[in-house]
């Protein structure tokens, strides 16, 4: 076989499907949040970001860049290896207090990412529960469905968001077989959000766990930032909250939290855990000033951000433009054409020094490809002015179909 034939065969079939990913080389301005340089061959241009998940602007929070700083100046650059090895530094431990009481649970465990917390926990989970069977929504992110898939467990797809398939899902398992039922709170590419409460009365009826991905919530909803399930009071009702420390809180890494029984359990059968480097204390550190900041002080933020959603939403409609309904901070915008989608981000950064990612296959369905806006609290008026302005003259130059 020529191999990289076949791989130059491969990125030739995804580049004519209009799904091949470019990568803009970008620089943040610290303190300018959402303001960045775009490096493009020997050009630079000054852009405003539309697509980060660094939703509140913490990366360029003072206080955390700050402890990351003295972290490193403490402890040094690296980790040294896994936990298990080379030792849990003490900031390692102060971040893991830090999200136990943020969700008001009795432990918490780090990862690398949110998406290593997703497979790890899900796999040592229903792995190692004897006769597990996973509940999941047809719609959970692609960690999740790994988590799931190598645990080599039960499974059973339910329509998304739907309590109704979900309990005839559990109407046909026996009642004294183990089930954990994995969700999210926020979808981020339709920005959709889960029946929490009512997920838990199944999970309750029919002695079900809950296992709650948070990750697009952490930080931005509830009266101290733990998520959808503090704002809709269901935080004590979930077995498994996961977050993830590089969305709201501007950082890196993933979690979960849980009681001491149960974290401690992943900790002691999740591979992915006990086999990877852990975080270096200076991401510790940051992440915890993070966590701390948010908790404590960003309320405002949250109002801020909820309302800069609200307020481009409706400038969208109003021009018509395809925006879908949304009941989060997510604002996704159809398209419906992955070559059409990436003309448009295309537009936006050349003639209009906007980045915005396009959503392609297969993070989405082919067909429901879109724009992924994520508006923060450090967007200006002007700034929304000049987004919808050139979406719609892209719209009309391109005569793409608007709303009807």
């Amino acid at each position: 076989m020529n191999y990289n034939a076949f791989f130059n065969q491969s990125i030739s079939k995804l580049k004519s499907e209009g799904r091949y990913r470019i990568f803009a080389e970008l620089e943040r301005h610290a303190g300018n949040f959402p303001h960045a340089t775009h490096y493009g061959g020997s050009a630079k241009d000054e852009i405003t970001v539309w697509c980060s998940n660094d939703y509140l602007g913490m990366g360029q929070n003072p206080h955390v860049i700050a402890a990351m700083k003295e972290a490193i100046d403490r402890c040094g650059s690296g980790s040294g290896g896994t936990r298990n090895i080379s030792g849990t530094t003490h900031d390692h431990v102060i971040l893991e207090t830090e999200l136990a009481t943020l969700h008001r649970t009795e432990a918490s465990l780090l990862f690398t990412s949110g998406y290593v917390a997703n497979e790890a926990a899900l796999t040592a989970l229903a792995a190692n529960i004897p006769g597990c069977v996973v509940l999941s929504d047809e719609l959970n992110h692609a960690s999740m469905i790994a988590g799931i898939r190598h645990s080599g467990a039960k499974k059973c797809i339910f329509k998304h968001n739907d309590v109704n398939d979900l309990e005839n899902c559990l109407k046909h398992i026996n009642p004294a077989q183990p089930k954990i039922i994995v969700f999210e709170s926020v979808y981020s590419m339709d920005g959709d959000i889960a029946p929490i409460e009512a997920f838990c009365d199944l999970a309750e009826k029919y002695n079900a766990m809950t296992y709650l991905d948070e990750v697009h919530a952490v930080g931005m909803y509830g009266p101290r930032g733990a998520g959808v399930a503090e704002r809709d009071g269901q935080m004590g009702r979930i077995s498994v909250i996961q977050g993830t420390l590089a969305k709201a809180f501007g950082v890196v890494g993933g979690y979960i939290a849980g009681n001491s029984a149960l974290i401690d359990f992943v900790r002691s059968y999740a591979n992915e855990f006990i086999f990877t480097t852990s975080l270096p204390p200076s991401i510790a550190a940051a992440a915890a000033a993070s966590v701390r900041y948010v908790r404590k002080y960003g309320a405002s933020d949250r109002v801020r951000h909820q309302e800069r959603a609200s307020k481009l939403k409706q400038m969208l409609s109003d021009a018509g433009l395809s925006v879908m309904p949304s009941t989060s901070h997510i604002v996704p915008v159809m398209v419906g054409n992955p070559l059409i989608c990436k003309q448009i981000t295309d537009d936006l950064l050349a003639r209009y020094n906007i980045y915005v990612q396009p959503i392609n296959y297969p993070t989405v369905q082919r067909g429901k490809e879109r724009l992924r806006l994520t508006p923060t609290p450090f967007h200006s008026d002007q700034e929304m002015n000049e987004l919808v302005t050139a979406l719609s003259e892209i719209w009309s130059r391109l005569n793409i179909k608007t709303a009807a």
